[in-house]
């Protein structure tokens, strides 16, 4: 049984039982709950029954219990993404804004994003290339895959954009794509400097090659790879810190907290074949270059993805199917198996994650 409407419907119009809601206390804490018609929210704010807002216009406030107050809003993708369950830390949203923005991710682009994490970055891409793009998600870890494919159907609903995800290597899956077929190529993995010549052929003239790295040895080593190419401009590298402010009256001030440093972007486009990259003669900095790089230092251990324990993969997955059933059916009644997962038994259970993780278009 559907609950949710369909496309744009699907976020407006009064709350609805199986959908997730945002309520915010008088002093800005954010709490996000799932709707069933027999649930209640309860926080050190007091206690309301979903039914007192199923039903109700968003932007409600609502009394608890015991006389708070609770405004309640459906989440933006913002808090959505920070709320959702991951197996792989995602992508923030002030990193995720940035990247459609500088990457120039247009309404039918055709678009590469590895590695596919907990779908973050997804949702705003599928955003971005709408109905007459393409998004092309590749993952080589299966158990990720799952979870983003979750998260990206509970947002989208049915009318999710034109989305494939694939499991594998990277070089693996641009191999079997034709050559300068390709607008952006995003890559969210610890070695994107490995995938550079599969990526320069897939690449139109023009296209956009962007990188998002962690630390300064990643960002160092995969601009230098991407000139070796002379397929590319000359790379750009940026960050992106938030801080937000206090606003009271004339008491307007930085908060004392920020976003600091999540990760480096760094941009480039492909150069029409035949051309070189036009590259500023300059004398390099001192020991900017040595006769070895660290990265050629043999004696080095590889960089290696952190596991994910087997305890916290468990939970994440009961997460994910706990709130697709809860979708379908509107209910917090959910029969459990021996193991505390919900129980596979019904055919809303069986039909867990209706998108395929090896393929999906």
């Amino acid at each position: 049984m559907t609950i949710h409407p369909s496309g744009a419907d699907r976020r407006r119009g009064p709350f609805r039982a199986g959908e997730r809601v945002q309520l915010t206390d008088i002093k800005g804490r954010k709490y996000t709950t799932m709707l069933t018609h027999d649930g209640y929210f309860q926080s050190g704010r007091g206690r309301l029954r979903h039914s007192a807002i199923i039903g109700q216009p968003e932007g409600s406030v609502l009394d608890t219990d015991d006389g708070h107050r609770l405004l309640a809003l459906r989440p933006l993708v913002t808090d959505y993404v920070l709320s959702m369950p991951r197996g792989a830390t995602p992508i923030y949203p002030k990193d995720a804004a940035q990247i459609i923005s500088i990457a120039d991710v247009f309404p039918g682009a055709r678009v590469v994003e590895a590695g596919v994490g907990s779908g973050a970055l997804t949702l705003s891409l599928l955003a971005a290339t709408g109905p007459t793009g393409h998004v092309h998600s590749v993952e080589r870890r299966e158990e990720f895959a799952t979870i983003a494919i979750a998260n990206v159907e509970s947002w989208y609903g049915e009318e999710i954009p034109p989305w494939t995800v694939e499991i594998g290597d990277l070089s693996d899956v641009l191999e079997g794509m034709a050559e300068e077929s390709i607008d952006h190529v995003i890559l969210d993995m610890l070695a994107p400097w490995e995938n550079l010549e599969q990526a320069v052929r897939v690449l139109r003239p023009g296209g956009v090659l962007l990188g998002y790295v962690a630390t300064t040895t990643q960002l160092s080593r995969f601009v230098e790879s991407m000139r070796a190419t002379f397929a590319f401009t000359e790379a750009e590298a940026t960050e992106t810190l938030v801080r937000t402010w206090h606003l009271e009256g004339l008491a307007v001030r930085p908060d004392h907290r920020m976003v600091a440093h999540t990760g480096f972007l760094v941009v480039a486009r492909k150069l029409a074949p035949g051309n070189e990259p036009l590259l500023e003669k300059r004398r390099p900095a001192k020991l900017a270059y040595s006769d070895t790089m660290p990265w050629e230092d043999e004696s080095l251990e590889p960089m290696e993805e952190p596991a994910m324990s087997p305890k916290k993969l468990r939970k994440v997955l009961r997460d994910v199917k706990q709130r697709s059933l809860i979708e379908q059916t509107g209910s917090s009644h959910i029969p459990e198996d021996n193991d505390g997962v919900p129980s596979g038994d019904s055919p809303e259970a069986d039909a867990q994650f209706p998108r395929s993780a090896e393929s999906a278009e």
